[in-house]
């Protein structure tokens, strides 16, 4: 006899970091998501090169944490796996509508997104099933999620969109590379340039300094 799986609901906390203060002289309000094995903290890292005064950067955490390298020291996170994705992105999706709410994004009027690797198809989903509108959406080293369509993004027809990947990543390699780009022209055909660098499967702080 195989196993029922079952279901119920209940509400969690889950924690966000942020870099910098939100003031009056801010300009650009980063919401940025990180990949697999990083924790918000960590990952806010990568955005300390930008002048803190114009800057103020939300870095939400995934949920689903555990022990980097089998050992009991470091941890990392990852948004969701290929186990009950479609759930766990709904979960997502909830977690980051408080997010949203915390910090009345609504009321921004010049919104980053940013997502690298894994973080690259919570930014997308999220900004697709929510209909968020920022002013860039900045995608890095990440592949798009199946189930979007070009319809999915119609709203971000103002936006610049960024597609950054290294040349010697070793998790896009040449056919993959094709079918993302591909992909990205598809989903974004009027305002998308890609950003290649000499380097792998890494962040380049450089690069995002150089887009505001």
């Amino acid at each position: 006899m195989n196993p029922t799986q079952k279901q119920v609901s209940y509400k969690i906390t889950n924690s966000y970091c942020t870099l910098n203060e939100k003031t009056q002289y801010t300009k650009n309000v980063w919401v940025v998501f990180h990949g697999i094995g990083y924790l918000s903290k960590y990952f806010l890292k990568y955005f300390k090169g930008l002048d803190p005064e114009e800057n103020y950067i939300i870095a939400p955490q995934a949920a689903s944490k555990y022990y980097l390298n089998g050992k009991y020291t470091h941890v990392g996170a990852s948004w969701f796996t290929k186990d009950n994705t479609q759930q766990e992105v709904g979960n997502a999706m909830n977690y980051l509508d408080e997010v949203f709410q915390a910090e009345d994004l609504e009321s921004v009027t010049n919104l980053i997104v940013l997502g690298y690797s894994q973080g690259v198809s919570v930014a997308t989903r999220w900004v697709a099933r929510k209909g968020i509108s920022p002013s860039q959406l900045i995608l890095c080293s990440g592949g798009l999620p199946k189930e979007l369509e070009p319809k999915d993004f119609l709203h971000l027809k103002e936006a610049k969109i960024s597609m950054i990947y290294g040349t010697r990543d070793p998790y896009m390699d040449k056919e993959r590379l094709h079918n993302e780009s591909l992909r990205f022209k598809e989903i974004f055909p009027e305002n998308l340039t890609i950003i290649p660098f000499e380097g792998i499967h890494e962040m380049k702080p450089s690069i995002l300094e150089s887009l505001v």
